[in-house]
This record gives structure tokens, C-alpha cells and sequence, in this order.
């Protein structure tokens, strides 16, 4: 019994080792929505820009539908917004609803008409 109990405790130590380190591999696999999302807004911007000659701001315009978030009982993990649109240029941002750390800073991506896709706040 106290072998079993010397083991456990080694486990619980190195899960505990081991965990934290994982932080930066989940931050990763979650920021994938967000890129995905935006390659999804930029190739729905581009066509009505090839279509109506400007971008917009209106996602109902674009045929985006954003997936139900975290917040309102969905399962996505960050919010789109285009914040800027003009005849020839606009940016969309991706803002994690989440902070994944702990650190008080929220995961943000950003895109533009030239697919210049970045992460402007890490987490």
C-alpha cells in the first residue's frame, strides 16, 4: 500500500510538472479558430469587393454568420469584428473571449485585404 501510495504521488508531481507547459500548445490549437475565421471573412470581403467595387462592415452583406460563442452558450472561443472598411481597404480582428493564461492579456488576431493575417495581443 505504500509503494501504491509513493507512486501515486511521483504521478501527481510530474502531471503537475508537466501541465503548465501545456498552456502554450492549447493557446495554439484555440488561435486556429480564430485564423480560420478570418481567412473566412477575407474571402467572403474579397468577393463583394470584386462584386460592389468596396468592402464592408456589414457581415450580413459578406454571408458571415458568426458561430455562437462561449459566452452565449456556443462553442467559440473568439468574437469577429470588422472594425475598419473603406473602398479599398478594411481589417477584421478575431478577440479570444478567454483569457487562456491567466495573465489579464486576450488572444487577438487581425487580417487585412492583403491576407496580411497577425497576432497583434498574444496571450
Amino acid at each position: 500500500m505504500t509503494e501504491i501510495l509513493g507512486v501515486l504521488c511521483i504521478i501527481g508531481i510530474l502531471i503537475y510538472l508537466v501541465v503548465p507547459n501545456q498552456t502554450s500548445v492549447v493557446v495554439s490549437a484555440k488561435s486556429i479558430e480564430a485564423q480560420n475565421m478570418l481567412s473566412m471573412v477575407h474571402g467572403l470581403q474579397k468577393s463583394h469587393f470584386y462584386r460592389y467595387s468596396k468592402y464592408t462592415q456589414d457581415f450580413d452583406e459578406l454571408g458571415f454568420e458568426q458561430a455562437l460563442t462561449i459566452d452565449k452558450g456556443g462553442q467559440a472561443v473568439y468574437k469577429i469584428e470588422v472594425i475598419e472598411s473603406s473602398m479599398n481597404t478594411f481589417k477584421a480582428t478575431a478577440t479570444s473571449l478567454q483569457d487562456f493564461d491567466g495573465d489579464g492579456n486576450y488572444n487577438t488576431w487581425q487580417i487585412d485585404q492583403d491576407r496580411m493575417l497577425k497576432e497583434i495581443v498574444k496571450d
